[in-house]
């Protein structure tokens, strides 16, 4: 598995000429939504000003390096793709992004932007689709969903609800209503979640593992399918092929 992994400080991302910090540039089959078991080039930027309980991607919160964006164009002409997921981190957190996604658009790459929702999509070239990750209670970052993302929404873009329990659920299905999301948007995703943090309190979530994730994914199934809700539900390739490995 081609891998190009980047560490380094902090860096200005005002100005174009900054580039971007980076965690990593990977080659693999994407795991999740439309684009799901299609070989895809992975952009993975540092930085995420959320702290969600089951994120699986911790090491991209700090760290990386600084790259110009030319270093990351010519990095990307490398593999034998012309599809890109960026994703993080949050992306979105380094402003310099918008400014990639341009410059891939231009040399005619198809683009998915992995996004928490918890900051503005507003700059975000259309031609991208975006996949917003709204934030569910148990997440621990549910305040931060910025609903006036979904004025930027279309039917080129998805939602993605990350499920841990039957509360997750029954608040994912209000928004769903509530925000006629199913309308919204092209696609919106059910997912349920495992590799939870092992310190979570057993009240809010059970402690789960890879060899659990059928127990949840059935109960989620047998929800969707009670409330017939207008939901894709979705397992994550990527976890169950590699076992959620670094680079994968």
């Amino acid at each position: 598995m081609s891998e190009l992994s980047l560490r380094s400080a902090a860096i200005p991302v005002t100005d174009p000429e900054a580039g971007l910090r980076l965690t990593e540039i990977f080659y693999s089959l994407q795991g999740e939504a439309l684009t799901s078991g299609l070989p895809t080039i992975f952009v993975r930027l540092t930085g995420c000003p959320l702290r969600c309980v089951y994120c699986d991607t911790e090491y991209a919160f700090s760290g990386g390096e600084r790259q110009s964006l030319e270093t990351i164009m010519a990095t990307i002409a490398s593999f034998p793709c012309k599809r890109i997921c960026l994703t993080g981190g949050e992306p979105l957190a380094q402003p310099n992004a918008i400014e990639l996604m341009k410059r891939l658009l231009n040399d005619g790459y198809e683009i998915s932007l992995e996004t928490a929702g918890a900051l503005t999509v507003e700059n975000v070239p259309t031609a991208v689709s975006k996949v917003m990750d709204l934030k569910t209670p148990s997440s621990g970052e549910a305040d931060k969903n910025l609903w006036s993302n979904l004025d930027y929404l279309t039917q080129h873009d998805q939602i993605k609800f990350v499920i841990m329990n039957r509360e997750d659920y029954d608040w994912s299905k209000t928004k769903l209503i509530e925000h006629n999301l199913n309308e919204l948007v092209g696609t919106v995703w059910f997912s349920p979640m495992f590799n939870v943090a092992d310190d979570i309190d057993a009240d809010a979530s059970k402690e789960m593992s890879i060899s659990d994730v059928p127990v949840l994914a059935r109960e989620l199934a047998e929800w969707i399918l009670a409330d017939a809700l207008p939901v894709r539900f979705q397992l994550q390739l990527h976890k169950i092929i590699w076992a959620d490995a670094k680079g994968k």
